[in-house]
């Protein structure tokens, strides 16, 4: 006797596989900055090139299924311009940001003892292992400097995910593309790591930023200015992402000179691989 297994809609899986990314993305991301700036083992370079596996690997664990997206300004992104519906984005972002809010809560957690070691009132001296400060909490840059760094940095990783996700422009083969696109975050984290953090992901931000305000951390939502800070890593990234792939296609999308026996363009995918 067979049983059939119950089939499972379509958008169950896809929010199941973006939440699961989501939070591998942000289990390991989280934990080398608590491993970093708490127990002080590593340095920069060691978080630049945790957070780009964790993208690696997040991407890994959700592409077959959902995309690989781990990301609302991807998301978001490719809702504008590759033709994901539109009726998916809320959920896959609220998939995304419960992933990393689980993720967070996990990280905080297993880091109990070392983070109140650390910083025993859980003030901004450890806020920035789950949550970005403008200037990383310490360096002179205020809160619309940390906005401009969003859009710049978001912009940067969509129009470089456009590009290698393209299949008209010669994008990694062998299933290389989540691995490159780990190697772009190693690289803008390690050339724009200084004014916000690198949060350029809405869901990285908000949902460890109420996982920290849920344990302890009174002053999670303010900078150290005590601003409400909270909103710039969510509209920042959503509005430079929109732009990086928009100039994406301006600049380089809609001139790779057609492909096919008839000249036709190949169908636009919304997979991010």
């Amino acid at each position: 006797m067979t049983t059939t297994r119950p089939k499972v809609p379509e958008l169950a899986r896809e929010l199941a596989a973006e939440f699961a990314g989501t939070m591998i993305l942000i289990l390991f991301g989280l934990a080398v900055v608590a491993q970093v700036v708490a127990a002080e083992i590593g340095d920069h370079d060691s978080i630049a090139w945790a957070w780009g596996l964790a993208v690696t690997l997040g991407v890994y664990v959700s592409a077959r299924i959902s995309g690989g997206h781990i990301n609302p300004a991807v998301t978001v992104a490719l809702a504008v311009f590759k033709g994901f519906p539109w009726r998916k984005v809320l959920p896959f972002i609220a998939a995304q940001t419960l992933g990393a809010f689980v993720a967070a809560l996990i990280v905080r957690w297993n880091y109990t003892e070392v983070l109140h070691a650390f910083d025993p009132g859980l003030t901004q001296k450890s806020q920035f292992v789950f949550s970005t400060m403008p200037g990383n909490g310490e360096l002179p840059v205020g809160m619309w400097g940390g906005f401009r760094d969003q859009v710049i940095g978001t912009a940067i990783l969509l129009f470089l995910v456009l590009a290698l996700t393209d299949l008209r422009n010669s994008p990694p083969l062998a299933n290389l593309t989540p691995f490159v696109i780990g190697l772009v975050v190693v690289a803008i984290g390690m050339a724009f790591g200084t004014n916000a953090g690198y949060a350029i992901n809405p869901a990285r931000d908000f949902g460890p930023r109420l996982a920290q305000f849920l344990t302890g951390y009174g002053e999670a939502w303010r900078d150290q200015y005590g601003d409400l800070y909270f909103w710039v890593p969510i509209v920042g990234p959503l509005i430079g992402g929109i732009i990086g792939a928009g100039l994406y296609i301006l600049l380089i999308g809609r001139n790779i000179p057609p492909e096919g026996p008839g000249g036709e363009e190949p169908r636009p995918e919304y997979d991010v691989t």
